[in-house]
């Protein structure tokens, strides 16, 4: 059925999208670093993910948890040494903005450049579970139905985790106002420093995932990257759980039009759909007006 087809397939990539603009909501809502480079991130997760299954037979649901891990400290030295300069001269968070963007700019071209060099220009892909299997009559590869359900367990343990817990307080208390947050004994360095490494351990996971059904190469991070702003800004700067619905929304959407019109729409779409909810919500599904 048609219908069924649509939806269960745009639940999937827009699964894969809410756990990409997750990360990158920590890392902007929180942290205020505009991470110009975080799709080459995802990039490279894939990459390696890859290089760990042909070179070693290492299934990638294990080899995720060597690249989530790794990512996490990795992200986290990047911000310590590349970043933190950056917040300690920026007299405001206006002007932190516009100083991660240029950093994270170069940043950018220094992973994509490393990538190119290691793996060359040309696409990627591998065979891991791709068994197609019937789910209410539609025929769905056991690949995408893993990685929708990794990308629903690991969004909702973070939500949870930032809802439900002291340390998630205090990481939401710095996103709203990190001046008050300081005020009653939060560490905001340590919980900027936490979330931007959190972020990124979230799009290596989701770049580990991806892998398993997606062809990629080294230079489309860029395109990662624009998807995972598009959902940050449509579920409202900051919201988690705007985050996760913008995302499913955006993949529904997407797929939809691909099945319904025509595949070459769907970029025209999702900055249609975007626009739309500019347009009726300028501060996102989930955002609340400052004024």
């Amino acid at each position: 059925m048609l219908v069924v087809d649509i939806v269960l397939t745009g639940l999937i990539i827009g699964g894969i999208y809410s756990l990409i603009a997750l990360g990158l909501t920590l890392q902007y809502g929180v942290a205020r670093i505009m991470n110009l480079s975080y799709g080459e991130f995802l990039v490279a997760a894939a990459l390696i993910a890859f290089s760990l299954y042909t070179g070693m037979a290492l299934s990638p649901l294990i080899g995720i948890l060597i690249v989530v891990p790794t990512a996490f400290a990795l992200n986290w030295l990047v911000f310590e040494l590349l970043l933190t300069p950056l917040v300690r001269r920026a007299r405001h968070r206006d002007m932190l903005e516009v100083d991660s963007i240029l950093a994270t700019f170069g940043m950018l071209f220094v992973i994509q450049g490393v990538a190119l060099i290691i793996f060359g220009g040309q696409y990627f892909s591998y065979s891991y579970l791709s068994i197609p299997v019937s789910v209410l009559g539609s025929a769905l590869a056991v690949n995408r139905l893993v990685a929708l359900a990794f990308a629903t367990v690991i969004g909702i343990a973070i939500y949870l985790a930032l809802t439900r817990t002291r340390t998630g307080t205090a990481i939401r208390a710095v996103a709203v106002d990190p001046v008050s947050a300081q005020l009653v004994a939060i560490d905001v360095r340590r919980a900027s420093a936490f979330a931007y490494a959190l972020g990124g351990a979230l799009v290596a996971a989701a770049g580990v995932l991806v892998s398993m059904f997606l062809t990629f190469h080294a230079s489309m991070g860029v395109e990662f990257t624009m998807k995972a702003l598009i959902v940050v800004i449509m579920g409202g700067v900051g919201n988690m759980l705007g985050a996760l619905v913008a995302g499913f929304l955006l993949g529904i959407g997407e797929t939809a039009v691909a099945r319904l019109l025509d595949p070459g729409l769907t970029l025209a779409a999702t900055y249609a759909l975007f626009l739309a909810v500019l347009l009726i919500r300028p501060t996102g599904l989930f955002g609340r007006s400052t004024h």
